[in-house]
């Protein structure tokens, strides 16, 4: 028997998980680290936090499994994507990362649409110029740190940061460099004409791989430290969504996964390149070597019932702690008592902007239809409509882009709801699954380890044998047609405010 280990190194904290071959779970850690807001809309983190967690939780698993490390084919790494790593001349960090939701990068995200012109940025890039994206960043380090810029000689992701680590090679893998900005996205390379339209020498970035390919080793240095044997291959890896995509079985057309964590995520599989002109969804490389995926991303999905759930449900949170049960399966019982259309509220999802389908960042959430009749119970089923009609709005997008939809997983915190996925399998018309194993991204790389090391020969055929569904929700003819009258309601409401919001943004 064979095993693989997938790390997933995230914003709070860095999980590593230990498999045999079928996909069972020999071993897991976890490890924390701190988040470092200087400022308000700043985000940043230390690098050698996220090597030492990597280091440390690789270190326990093994240890924790009984697992001899030589029978370890290989290491697959998964993580948050757009960080920015800069390292020096002695491969020393120069400063701290800035992560993904950091939002300083405004006149850099202008800067590269006026160099490359937004048309060209799109048809490149496949995506809009965003803060969170790592182009801006690197212009922002140029722009307010010309020192640090000027002593730079290596720039990296957060994941590809913990391979240098482990492995002494500078690399990265298609899925995550496409959210760099810089990637050649329809022809998977590094975009000679954006870097030279914004000025970013070419030999700063890593050797560009596909997902499942071997990128390095497990130095002695590494080995002393993890407990992995010397020489182990480390595999490309993928980002945090196209990991957990080969982790939940989106490997074919037809496939897509819904994710309803903090945001919400609708991400589709592809074999073609196919690119929005206006950039409503990111399209980026798909850790499938030829293929891509298209992801509409809705900014407050989970949080939004998080939201109401902190501010106006003391009551569920202190029965929950009674009986010993999660005060959002109490939410869910009140929201079932609601009939669809929550006796007509509706709930626009906008606490925090909105990315897809409208790039909007002084878009505001309201109520709209509250009449005196209305309990917390319509206010639950509200939120979770709302959110869930924000959702259809990315899949809508995805489809009228010529990819079709007929298999849908469900993930993250809120598709452990039976509500929520019931609302998701009628609003969009097709089954909605779940899968046995919750552990997305570090599952799919380490399904990418064992094809980079031949244990199978596809990531398609390593699905096949280690993705195993759980529960099926098919749609309700009925259901759907008496969603869809208030989704084509909700479709309007934001064009009727988003003009009252940008006046509110400006007080």
């Amino acid at each position: 028997m064979k095993y693989a280990i997938g790390v997933d190194i995230g914003t709070s904290g860095t999980k590593s998980v230990l498999f045999d071959e079928t996909g069972k779970v020999m071993a897991s850690a976890s490890a924390e680290y701190p988040l470092y807001q200087e400022k308000n809309g700043y985000a940043e983190q230390e690098p050698t936090d996220w090597y030492n967690a990597a280091a440390d939780t690789i270190k326990k698993i093994i240890a924790d499994s009984g697992v001899d490390a030589s029978d370890i084919a290989g290491v697959g790494l998964s993580g948050q994507m757009h960080g920015l790593v800069m390292l020096d001349e002695n491969n020393e960090v120069i400063r701290k990362s800035i992560i993904w939701c950091d939002q300083r990068t405004a006149k850099e995200c202008e800067e590269i649409t006026e160099k490359v012109g937004a048309k060209r940025l799109i048809e490149i890039t496949a995506n809009p110029a965003l803060t969170g994206f790592t182009a801006s960043k690197i212009l922002w380090v140029r722009n307010n740190e010309p020192e640090n810029y000027k002593k730079c000689r290596h720039i990296l992701l957060p994941k590809d940061y913990v391979r240098f680590m482990l492995t002494g090679e500078y690399a990265t893998e298609v899925s995550d460099a496409s959210g760099m900005q810089l990637l050649d996205v329809p022809n998977r390379c590094w975009s000679d004409e954006v870097l030279e339209k914004l000025d970013i020498d070419k030999s700063l970035l890593a050797k560009v791989y596909e997902s499942p390919e071997i990128t390095g080793y497990i130095t002695e240095k590494a080995a002393q430290i993890t407990g992995l044997k010397a020489g182990t291959p480390v595999v490309g890896g993928a980002g945090d969504n196209a990991a957990a995509a080969v982790g939940t079985g989106i490997v074919k057309d037809g496939k897509a996964f819904t994710t309803i964590g903090t945001s919400g995520v609708v991400f589709a599989h592809t074999s073609s390149v196919q690119i929005d002109p206006k950039g409503r969804v990111h399209t980026f490389c798909c850790a499938v070597p030829g293929c891509w995926h298209i992801m509409g991303v809705t900014q407050a999905a989970g949080l939004s019932l998080k939201w109401f759930r902190d501010n106006f449900c003391k009551e569920e949170m202190d029965k929950a702690n009674a009986e010993g049960v999660s005060e959002y399966f109490l939410m869910d019982k009140e929201a079932e008592s609601v009939k669809i259309g929550a006796d007509k509220l509706l709930y626009l999802p906008y606490l925090m902007g909105e990315r897809t389908p409208h790039l909007d960042p002084d878009i505001r959430g309201c109520f709209f239809g509250l009449s005196a009749m209305h309990t917390k119970a319509h206010f639950i089923r509200a939120v979770m409509e709302g959110v869930a009609y924000s959702l259809r709005d990315c899949k809508s997008i995805i489809s009228e882009m010529g990819t079709e939809i007929n298999d849908m997983m469900a993930c993250g915190g809120g598709g452990t709801s039976p509500l929520w996925r019931t609302m998701l399998a009628d609003l969009y018309d097709c089954p909605v699954k779940t899968v046995t194993c919750k552990e997305g991204p570090a599952l799919g790389v380490a399904i990418l380890a064992f094809v980079g090391t031949g244990v199978y020969e596809s990531v398609e055929k390593a699905c096949e044998v280690m993705i195993k569904t759980d529960k099926t929700q098919e749609p309700d003819a009925s259901r759907t047609a008496e969603y869809e009258k208030y989704y084509q309601l909700y479709t309007k409401l934001y064009g009727s405010i988003a003009g009252n919001c940008k006046e509110l943004a400006a007080l």
